[in-house]
């Protein structure tokens, strides 16, 4: 019973090497995987990114509104960035800049 076990054994190592010989040989002559699923799911992550900050920004908006009704309303501190961050405006610059 032994010996039959390790020629049914060989046997399917011997078949899963011939399987994978055949498909190697195959290989270059493929069809080349779609890009498609990947780049969707790219713009799909942009454009979520997009709306949400779109609405991140707005929110901040109405909030300072309240607080500070007829104010103009100053830039929203960035999120993730902790290190120093500073807003140039071209009516604050000196003279010589």
């Amino acid at each position: 019973m032994a010996s039959y076990l390790w020629r049914k054994y060989a046997d399917l190592l011997y078949t899963k090497w011939e399987k994978t010989f055949l498909w190697d040989m195959i290989e270059p002559y493929r069809r080349p995987k779609s890009f498609t699923p990947l780049v969707s799911i790219y713009v799909a992550a942009f454009y979520t990114r997009v709306i949400g900050s779109a609405i991140t920004g707005q929110l901040y908006k109405e909030k300072y509104w309240e607080d500070h009704p007829g104010e103009a309303v100053p830039m929203m501190k960035p999120k993730f960035y902790y290190g120093p961050w500073k807003v140039l405006r071209a009516d604050f610059l000196p003279p010589n800049q």
